[in-house]
C-alpha cells in the first residue's frame, strides 16, 4: 500500500476520533448544563419571586437571541398566517410553564423538580399518540407504567401529599412539563417550516416582558433585597441555560439522532440530584437512588428499539 494512502488513512481516523471526543464533550455539556438549571431557578426564587424571576430571565436572553437573529439572517417574526401558533408558543412554552416550574421550586428540591420535568417526554408520546395517531407500542406503555409507578413511590418516600404545599409545587412542576409537551407535538403539526431562532427570539422577549411586568404589579418585588447570588443566578440562566445550552442542543440535533439526544432527558436528573443534594444539604437516601434508576428506566424504555406488538391510539 502506498504510503500517502496510509497516510491519509490515519488522519481521517484522528479527525473522525477528534470529531467524536468534541461531540460527547457538547453532550456533556448539555447534560451539564440542564441539570444545574434546577438549582440556578433554585436560587434565582431565593430572594426574586417567581413571575419576577423568569421575567428577568427572559429578558437576560432576548437581547443574545436576537444577536443570532440578526448573525444567521433570520426574521424575528412568525408568518402572519401563524400569529395564533406564536401566541400559543409565547403562553404555553415560554410565559406559563417556566413561571410554574419558579414556582414549583418554592416548595420542591431541585434534584425532585427535575425528575419530574424528567417526565415531559413520557407526556409528548401520549399527544403524539392523541393528535399526531402515531403508533404507542407494547415496551413504551411498559416503560410509562414503570416511570409513572417510580414516580408516585418518589413523591410517597419524600413525604409529600395533598395536605402540604410541596404538592402544590408538584402539581406546578408536572403542569409544566405537560405545557411543554403539548407544545412539541403542536410545534411538529404546524411550526415545522418555523426556524429555531425564529421560533424562540420574539417569544422569549414578550414573555419575559409580560412576566416582568405581572411580577411587578402582583408580586411587587423588593430589588434592594435581591442578593447577589440570586442576582448570578438569573445571569447564568439567562445566558448560559436559555441561550448556551439551546445552542449546543440543536448543533448537535444536526449532528446525532434525536433518539440518542433525547437521552439528555434521562441523564441530566442524574445531574441535579447530585448537584441539588450538595447544595441543600439533602441527604440522598437508598430509596431515592432506587426509585430515580427505575424511573429514568422506565422512562429510557420508551426510547428504545419498539416490539411489533402495539397499541394504536383511538
Amino acid at each position: 500500500m502506498p504510503m500517502p494512502a496510509v497516510i491519509e488513512r490515519t488522519g481521517n481516523t484522528k479527525k473522525q476520533w477528534l470529531a467524536a471526543l468534541i461531540t460527547a464533550l457538547l453532550f456533556l455539556t448539555v447534560c451539564l448544563s440542564w441539570g444545574t438549571t434546577w438549582l440556578g431557578i433554585k436560587i434565582a426564587v431565593e430572594t426574586v419571586p417567581p413571575l419576577t424571576a423568569s421575567g428577568i430571565r427572559f429578558l437576560i436572553a432576548f437581547p443574545l437571541f436576537v444577536s443570532f437573529a440578526i448573525i444567521r439572517g433570520d426574521s424575528i417574526y412568525f408568518p402572519r398566517s401563524h400569529l395564533g401558533f406564536f401566541a400559543f408558543v409565547t403562553l404555553c412554552y415560554f410565559s406559563l410553564p417556566y413561571y410554574l416550574l419558579n414556582y414549583g421550586e418554592t416548595h420542591v428540591s431541585s434534584g425532585l423538580t427535575a425528575l419530574l420535568f424528567s417526565c415531559m417526554p413520557v407526556f409528548i408520546l401520549i399527544f403524539s399518540a392523541l393528535f399526531l395517531r402515531e403508533r404507542i407500542y407494547l415496551s413504551q406503555v411498559v416503560g410509562i407504567a414503570i416511570g409513572f409507578g417510580s414516580l408516585f413511590m418518589i413523591l410517597h418516600s419524600q413525604g409529600l401529599s395533598l395536605a402540604h404545599d410541596e404538592f402544590a409545587g408538584v402539581l406546578a412542576i408536572l403542569a409544566a412539563a405537560v405545557m411543554h409537551a403539548l407544545c412539541y407535538v403542536v410545534t411538529k403539526q404546524k411550526g415545522a417550516a418555523i426556524s429555531v431562532i425564529t421560533y424562540n427570539t420574539l417569544p422569549i422577549g414578550l414573555a419575559g416582558l409580560t412576566l416582568f411586568l405581572v411580577g411587578l404589579g402582583v408580586e411587587r418585588p423588593d430589588f434592594t433585597a435581591i442578593s447577589t447570588r440570586s442576582w448570578w443566578a438569573l445571569i447564568y440562566l439567562g445566558l448560559c441555560a436559555s441561550v448556551g445550552g439551546f445552542i449546543v442542543y440543536f448543533f448537535l440535533l444536526k449532528r446525532l439522532s434525536p433518539v440518542i439526544l433525547s437521552f439528555v432527558f434521562i441523564i441530566f436528573p442524574v445531574f441535579a440530584v447530585i448537584i441539588g443534594s450538595w447544595y441543600e444539604g439533602l441527604p440522598i437516601s437508598r430509596d431515592l437512588v432506587l426509585y430515580s434508576a427505575l424511573l429514568l428506566t422506565g422512562f429510557a424504555i420508551t426510547k428504545m428499539p419498539r416490539q411489533k406488538l402495539s397499541v394504536r391510539s383511538r
